[in-house]
C-alpha cells in the first residue's frame, strides 16, 4: 500500500468528470487499498478517486463509529475505545431516489483543508453501486452516511462542497486557504 497526495483546490483536474469503472482487477484493487491508506492517513472519512488525481467513478467511506462499551450513557470511564472501522468501497454509484426533506451538515473536505461550511443535501436517498467484484448492491441511506455519499459522489462530477456555497462564502473560503498555504 502506498500513501497517494491529495490534491487541493485550486487544482484543476479537481473540475473533471470521473469515467465510469469498467475493469475489475487487481489494479483497482491496489488503488482502493491505497485511498484507504491516504483517507486514513489524512485524516478522513471519505475520498473520491479524482482526489488522488485518478478520474474514475470509484470512492471509499469510513464513518469510523465510536466502539462501544459498556459504562452507561454519559459515565466517563478514563479510557480509549476507539473506533470501529467500517471501510466501504462504492464503485459507479447512484443515487436513485434523493428524499425531498433536506438535511444540513457542516461538511468539510480533504481538497478543501481546514475549511467547513454548512451544506443542504436530501436528508435520505437510495443508492446503488457496484463492488469490488463488479457485483450490484442497493441500500437506503439517511444521517451521515447518506449527507457522505452525496459529497463524495459530487468530487465525480468535478463539484465540490464548496461549489454549493454562495458565491461570496466560497470566495472568502478559497481567499482563507490562500492566507494559509502563505503562512505555512
Amino acid at each position: 500500500m502506498a500513501l497517494l497526495p491529495i490534491l487541493e483546490v485550486p487544482d484543476p483536474r479537481l473540475k473533471t468528470i470521473s469515467q465510469p469503472v469498467t475493469l475489475f482487477d487487481d489494479d483497482l484493487r491496489r488503488l482502493v487499498d491505497d485511498m484507504f491508506e491516504t483517507m486514513y492517513d489524512a485524516p478522513g472519512i471519505g475520498l473520491a478517486a479524482i482526489q488522488v488525481g485518478v478520474p474514475k467513478r470509484l470512492l471509499v467511506i469510513d464513518l469510523q463509529e465510536p466502539a462501544p462499551h459498556d459504562h452507561a450513557e454519559g459515565e466517563a470511564c478514563g479510557h480509549d475505545h476507539g473506533v470501529i472501522n467500517n471501510p466501504r468501497i462504492f464503485i459507479n454509484p447512484e443515487i436513485l431516489d434523493p428524499s425531498d426533506d433536506m438535511a444540513t451538515y457542516n461538511e468539510g473536505c480533504l481538497s478543501v483543508p481546514d475549511q467547513y461550511a454548512e451544506v443542504d443535501r436530501p436528508a435520505k436517498i437510495r443508492a446503488r453501486w457496484q463492488d469490488l467484484d463488479g457485483k450490484i448492491h442497493e441500500e437506503n441511506m439517511d444521517g451521515m452516511m447518506a449527507t457522505c455519499l452525496q459529497h463524495e459522489m459530487d468530487h465525480l462530477e468535478g463539484i465540490l462542497f464548496i461549489d454549493h456555497l454562495s458565491r461570496l462564502k466560497r470566495q472568502m473560503l478559497l481567499k482563507k486557504i490562500e492566507k494559509l498555504r502563505k503562512a505555512a
